[in-house]
């Protein structure tokens, strides 16, 4: 893997740099996550206002403007060109019946916010009780059903926004 990056600026513009690139720059830190840069003995006033170090995004203002940039090194292109992205998994936006069965309990209701893992509903089946857990933070857009009902495999429970 090579020490290029891909930077995407305010999730439109796309362009590849280097290390020898980013070494022709003259930066100077005047304050904390504050400097100033000189790029082709052009200045310029920059600031990193936010950071999200795990997405790998950060909100930088030049010259009174403010841009967000994601940056990508070779591994994270490889995982999006194979097609696993990170948190691909949690895009889950409903919720359905593995099984027939009755539902006992519904422990969420409609514009509610839900942390992964907390308790949605119970389902029972073949005289077992099935608690389904949330699969990812988030609000309640639907509940389908209501306590008492019987439902059919495949059958919407819950829709998250």
């Amino acid at each position: 893997m090579s020490n290029a990056y891909k930077l995407t600026v305010n999730g439109t513009t796309t362009f590849d740099v280097n290390e020898a690139q980013l070494s022709q720059l003259d930066a100077i830190s005047t304050a904390p996550n504050n400097y100033h840069i000189l790029k082709d003995s052009k200045p310029f006033k920059a600031a990193t206002t936010q950071t999200n170090f795990l997405a790998k995004e950060y909100t930088v203002t030049v010259n009174n403007n403010t841009y967000t940039v994601n940056i990508a090194n070779a591994l994270d292109e490889l995982i999006v060109a194979m097609g696993f992205e990170i948190g691909a998994a949690k895009q889950v936006n409903d919720i359905k019946a593995p099984i027939p069965g009755l539902i006992l309990e519904i422990n969420v209701t409609v514009g509610q916010e839900v942390q992964e893992n907390d308790n949605l509903l119970v389902l029972e089946a073949m005289k077992m009780e099935n608690t389904f857990q949330s699969p990812r933070a988030g609000v309640i857009k639907s509940i389908a059903v209501s306590k008492g009902d019987a439902v059919d495999k495949g059958q919407l429970l819950i829709e998250f926004e």
